[in-house]
C-alpha cells in the first residue's frame, strides 16, 4: 500500500513508521496517489494567528469573539476541549471556560495571513476556490508532471511549509470530489490528513448522519427527520423522483450525495456573494440603546471584513430574530457600493427604524451583498449628507490607527452601549 511520511515527505510501502526519519506520522491508502481533489482547512485559524503572534498565549485557552453578550468567532483547541465552539454565546463559553483569554478579532491581520496561504496554494495549482479566509478547495488534477510528485505529496508539503514559514497548521481532506474532500478534512483535526477513496465511498457514507452534508442546517435536518431520513442509508432507500417531489432541487442533490457523487468543479472564480455578521443575545432585549450599539459593532465588523477582502457592497441587509424565533429581514439598495462602517450602519439603522418593534429580539445581524471590487466603491460619501465625507475621512484615519496600535486604540462611543 502506498505510504507517505508527513514529517519528511518520504514515499515508501506501508509501515507504522517512516523508514527515513522514524516518524509515526504516516499516511497510507490504496488510492493515495490517484486522488486530486482536496479541501484545506486551517486549524482554529484566528486563535492560531493570535497565539503565534503572542507566545504567552500558547498554553492558555483563547476565545476570539465579542463581549460578554456576543458570540464566539473561534476558539483554540484548549478551549474546545472544555466544550467551547464557534457561534456559541459568549456567556456560555465563559461559563464552560472561565479562565479563557478573550480577544476581539483582527480581521486585517487574518486577511494578510490568508493571502500568504493563498499564494502558497496557487503555486501548486491555479484551481483554488477559497471558501473563507481559512479554507479552500484545490484541484491538483494534471499537476504531477509539473511538480514531479503526486497531489498527496504536494499537499503534505503545503502543510509543512505553512508550519515552517507561517507558524500555522492546517488539515487536509483528499478525495475524488468536493463533497468528500470537505468531509475528509473534518475527520482528523487538528493537523489531520484524511483520504476517502472511490472504492470505499459507499461503505464510508452508509451509516453517517445526513448532517454531514455541508449546507444542511437545522431547518433542513428537521424536514429530513420528519421524512424518516437520518442517515445516508435512509437516503438510499428513496427513489430519485420521490426525493425531488418532496424536497425540490435539494432532493436531486441529496440523491447524488447519498451515492458520493458531486459533479461541481473547483472554480477559482467562484464569487463571494455576501459579507455578514450577527450576534445572538444571552437574554432577549427590546432596548433601543443596546440594539443600536450592536448595529454599530456589527456594521464595523462587516466593514472590516469587506476591507480585508477588498470588496464593497451595493445592498445592506438587516436581520432580526424575535423572541418567538420568527425571522425578519429588510434590504436597502445603496446609491453606490460601500465598504464603510458609517454608511453600512446608517443604512441598517434606517431599516431598523422602519420596523414595527412589537416584541424583544434574540438575534440581530447586518450584511452587505451585490459585492464589487473596492476600487468601484464610492468613497466620497452621500452627497445629500454634508457630514458623510468628513465621517469617511475620519473612519479611514481610525482604520490606520487601529492597524498600527490594535483594535482597541479607538472605540466609538456608540460601541460601548
Amino acid at each position: 500500500m502506498p505510504a507517505l511520511c508527513r514529517t519528511c515527505l518520504t514515499r515508501f510501502d506501508t509501515g507504522p513508521r517512516c523508514p527515513a526519519c522514524r516518524s509515526p506520522r504516516v499516511l497510507a491508502h490504496d488510492e493515495l496517489y490517484s486522488l486530486s481533489i482536496a479541501h484545506m482547512d486551517c486549524d482554529a485559524f484566528y486563535a492560531s494567528v493570535e497565539k503565534r503572534d503572542n507566545p504567552e498565549l500558547r498554553d492558555k485557552p483563547l476565545i476570539i469573539g465579542g463581549g460578554r453578550r456576543g458570540v464566539v468567532s473561534t476558539a483554540c483547541y484548549i478551549a474546545r476541549i472544555r466544550g467551547v465552539h464557534s457561534a456559541m454565546p459568549m456567556f456560555k463559553a465563559l461559563r464552560l471556560c472561565p479562565d479563557a483569554v478573550v480577544m476581539k478579532p483582527r480581521m486585517e491581520v487574518y486577511a494578510g495571513v490568508s493571502r500568504q496561504i493563498r499564494t502558497m496554494m496557487e503555486e501548486l495549482t491555479p484551481d483554488v476556490e477559497p471558501l473563507s479566509l481559512d479554507e479552500a478547495f484545490l484541484d491538483l488534477t494534471g499537476t504531477e508532471r509539473l511538480h514531479g510528485a503526486p497531489p498527496a505529496v504536494m499537499l503534505a508539503r503545503l502543510i509543512k511549509r505553512m508550519q515552517d514559514e507561517l507558524g500555522l497548521t492546517g488539515s487536509i481532506g483528499l478525495s475524488h470530489n468536493k463533497f468528500l474532500a470537505k468531509v475528509a478534512s473534518d475527520l482528523d483535526k487538528p493537523r489531520g490528513f484524511s483520504v476517502i477513496g472511490r472504492a470505499e465511498t459507499a461503505e464510508f457514507l452508509r451509516d453517517k448522519p445526513v448532517s454531514l452534508i455541508w449546507g444542511v442546517g437545522q431547518a433542513t435536518r428537521g424536514a429530513l427527520d420528519s421524512a424518516g431520513i437520518r442517515t445516508f442509508a435512509d437516503l438510499l432507500r428513496w427513489q430519485r423522483e420521490d426525493l425531488i417531489a418532496r424536497f425540490g432541487a435539494m432532493g436531486e442533490r441529496l440523491w447524488h450525495l447519498a451515492r458520493g457523487e458531486d459533479s461541481r468543479r473547483v472554480s477559482a472564480d467562484a464569487p463571494v456573494k455576501s459579507i455578514s455578521n450577527e450576534t445572538t443575545f444571552s437574554e432577549d432585549t427590546a432596548s433601543r440603546d443596546i440594539l443600536d450599539g450592536h448595529l454599530w459593532r456589527l456594521s464595523e465588523n462587516v466593514s472590516d471584513r469587506a476591507k480585508a477582502k477588498g470588496m464593497a457592497g451595493r445592498v445592506v441587509t438587516l436581520k432580526l430574530k424575535r423572541a418567538d424565533h420568527s425571522l425578519l429581514s429588510r434590504r436597502q439598495a445603496l446609491r453606490d457600493a460601500t465598504q464603510m462602517a458609517d454608511t453600512i450602519y446608517h443604512a441598517a439603522r434606517h431599516l431598523f427604524d422602519q420596523v414595527e418593534h412589537r416584541t424583544p429580539y434574540r438575534l440581530i445581524g447586518v450584511g452587505i451583498s451585490q459585492l464589487v471590487p473596492e476600487g468601484r466603491a464610492d468613497l466620497s460619501g452621500d452627497l445629500l449628507d454634508p457630514k458623510a465625507r468628513a465621517r469617511g475621512i475620519a473612519e479611514r484615519a481610525s482604520d490606520e490607527i487601529r492597524r498600527k496600535f490594535g483594535s482597541d486604540a479607538i472605540i466609538k462611543g456608540r460601541a460601548l452601549r
